[in-house]
């Protein structure tokens, strides 16, 4: 069964029309290289413009009706595939991806590209709520802080609601994600660099010097001291926290446990996953 569900309108998707917002995807598209992916096409309004790029387009529909449109209408040079994207194998080679994201799918779709490792940027319209939040405007989610290490997540304005159709009951706005060539924490650590921030935001405590002291059990004068490296308040909350400070308090959180393992031969906290639970990740 198709995972695009919804009313008459292409299995829930909000058709863009506006032609200024079609154009600054286009634009912020054209700043990457390399094949493009497009997400829903619906009747190819953003696709024909990226295909003027004279780039390889793909554009990946579920709808068929939508798919034979596109067969009909679009240039040669733009491969158009029926199918859910959300189970639709993406390239194994460097690509972009673009698209107009169906809302109800959003992080499903989120997901599924932050856990592909193929693509070199993204440029999405989303709900303007969700492309603030993943940006880090006015406080990151847990899944921007677990996945900055690797991609640069950044907002490229917003976009009224009356510039699609049907008009959802919210605007939009422009996700960028970018993957960082050279990534801020290395492969080895990943999963541990994960597990301290999913620990960070789901752990009890007022502000980060007492979230940090609960699941590292150092004493609060050490945690003074990560904080003070890192340049961080003690009260600020682990949303506040910038990119460069996750990596420096992951970084001496890591070197004290490491320091009280080589001297007890016991961990110095007690993880979610040392509790048996697998962390969640965005």
């Amino acid at each position: 069964m198709p995972t695009y569900r919804g009313g008459r309108h292409e299995h829930g998707q909000n058709h863009l029309i506006d032609h200024t917002t079609i154009s600054k995807l286009t634009t912020l598209a054209a700043r990457s290289e390399g094949p493009i992916v497009e997400i829903g096409p619906g009747r190819g309004a953003l696709t024909k413009s990226l295909h003027q790029l004279g780039r390889p387009v793909t554009a990946v529909e579920v709808d068929p009706r939508a798919v034979a449109f596109l067969r009909e209408t679009l240039s040669p040079g733009v491969e158009v595939v029926r199918a859910d994207f959300l189970t639709w194998r993406l390239p194994a080679t460097d690509h972009v991806i673009v698209g107009n994201v169906p809302f109800h799918l959003t992080t499903a779709i989120l997901r599924k590209l932050l856990h592909t490792p193929t693509w070199s940027e993204a440029v999405l319209l989303v709900q303007w709520e969700v492309a603030r939040r993943r940006a880090a405007v006015g406080g990151a989610s847990m899944m921007t802080a677990q996945w900055w290490p690797w991609i640069d997540f950044s907002l490229g304005g917003r976009v009224p609601r009356h510039a699609l159709r049907p008009m959802p009951g919210v605007d939009g706005g422009l996700l960028i994600m970018t993957r960082r060539p050279q990534p801020l924490v290395g492969r080895a650590d990943r999963h541990a660099y994960r597990q301290f921030v999913h620990d960070m935001f789901t752990s009890k405590g007022h502000g980060v010097a007492a979230i940090l002291t609960t699941i590292t059990r150092a004493r609060a004068l050490h945690v003074g001291r990560w904080l003070e490296r890192a340049g961080a308040s003690p009260t600020a909350l682990p949303k506040d926290l910038s990119t460069d400070q996750w990596i420096s308090l992951f970084r001496q959180a890591r070197a004290h446990r490491d320091c009280r393992s080589r001297s007890d031969g016991a961990p110095a906290a007690r993880s979610s996953r040392s509790r048996g639970q697998k962390p969640r990740t965005g």
